[in-house]
C-alpha cells in the first residue's frame, strides 16, 4: 500500500473519528450527574416577559402550585447567539473577541467548504468550482488570521499570558500549523478539487509531501479536538442549558429531586486534596 492510500485512509477514518468522538463526549455530557444548582439569572427562558430583566417564576405568589411559563424560543435564540456569534465574549471582553470570532467565523466557513469539496468530486461544473474556491479563501484567510492573532495576544498581554498554559499554546500553534500547510498546499502546490478526488476515491498517486503533511496533522487534530478542551463546541450547550439556565424547581416527587437522590448514592470518586483536620491542641484552642 502507498503512502497516499496510507495517509489517504487515515483521513477518511480520522474525519469519522471525529464526529464519532464529539458524539460520545455528547453523550457523556447528557449522562452526567446533576450539577451544584446555583439558579443565576436572567434566565432566557423564562416567560411571561420576566427573562428581559432578570425575573423569576418565584416572584408570584404560591408558584409551586401554578404551571410554569417557560419561553424556549427565547432560549433557542440566546444560545444560538452564543454558539454562532460567541455573544458573551463580545460583549464582556470585545477586544479579544475580534480575533476570536475570526478564527471561529473562519473554522465554521472551512467546515461549509469541506462538504461543498466533497461535492465537487462527484459534481464540479465551473461555476461551482469557482464558488468554492472563494469561499476556501475566505475561510483559510479568517481563520489563519484570527489564529495567528490569539496566538500574538497570549504571548504579549502580560495578563493573559500568566492564564495560558503550555496545553493552551499548543493547541493554537496546531491548528495555525495545520491552516498554513492547508494554505499553502492549495494555492501554490496542488489543486483540493483533484486532491479530494483521489483521496476519496482512494486513487491518490504521487500526491507532494506538503500535502501529505498536511493530511497527517489535520488527521491528528480532526481525532485531538474532541479530546481536548477545544471540544467546547459540544460542551457549550449542556454548559447553558443544563448549568446556567436550569432553574427547574426542586418539588416533591419532581424529576430533580429523583436526580438528587440518584447524585447522593453515588459514591464519591474524587479524591479530596485538603490537608485533613487537625484535632485541638493546647497551643492551637489558646484564644
Amino acid at each position: 500500500m502507498s503512502a497516499e492510500t496510507l495517509v489517504s485512509v487515515f483521513i477518511i477514518i480520522a474525519m469519522f473519528g471525529f464526529f464519532a468522538l464529539s458524539l460520545r463526549k455528547a453523550y457523556k455530557f447528557a449522562h452526567m450527574q446533576i450539577h451544584a444548582r446555583l439558579d443565576l439569572y436572567p434566565v432566557p427562558k423564562e416567560g411571561a416577559g420576566r427573562a428581559a430583566y432578570g425575573g423569576s417564576y418565584m416572584e408570584e405568589p404560591e408558584w409551586w402550585t401554578k404551571p410554569r411559563k417557560i419561553n424556549r424560543v427565547s432560549e433557542t435564540v440566546d444560545i444560538i447567539k452564543e454558539m454562532l456569534f460567541i455573544k458573551k465574549l463580545f460583549v464582556h471582553q470585545r477586544s479579544l473577541w475580534w480575533a476570536s470570532y475570526s478564527m471561529h467565523l473562519g473554522i465554521y466557513v472551512m467546515l461549509g467548504w469541506s462538504v461543498l469539496l466533497l461535492v465537487s468530486v462527484a459534481w464540479h461544473p465551473a461555476w461551482y468550482v469557482a464558488v468554492v474556491s472563494i469561499v476556501g479563501i475566505v475561510g483559510f484567510a479568517l481563520a489563519t488570521i484570527g489564529c495567528a492573532l490569539l496566538l500574538v495576544r497570549r504571548v504579549f498581554d502580560r495578563v493573559l499570558a500568566k492564564y495560558t498554559t503550555p496545553l493552551e499554546y499548543f493547541n493554537i500553534v496546531l491548528l495555525l500549523v495545520v491552516l498554513l500547510t492547508g494554505a499553502y498546499s492549495w494555492l501554490f502546490v496542488a489543486s483540493p478539487f483533484t486532491v479530494a478526488a483521489q483521496v476519496f476515491t482512494l486513487s491518490a498517486t504521487d500526491l507532494p509531501p506538503i500535502v501529505l503533511v498536511h493530511f497527517v496533522l489535520l488527521g491528528i487534530m480532526f481525532l485531538y479536538i474532541p479530546l481536548s478542551k477545544m471540544s467546547h463546541y459540544v460542551g457549550k450547550f449542556f454548559c447553558f442549558h443544563k448549568v446556567l439556565w436550569d432553574n427547574d424547581p426542586n418539588l416533591k416527587g419532581s424529576t430533580v429531586e429523583r436526580r438528587f437522590e440518584d447524585a447522593a448514592q453515588q459514591p464519591v470518586t474524587s479524591p479530596w486534596s485538603a490537608t485533613k483536620p487537625q484535632s485541638a491542641s493546647s497551643e492551637t484552642s489558646k484564644g
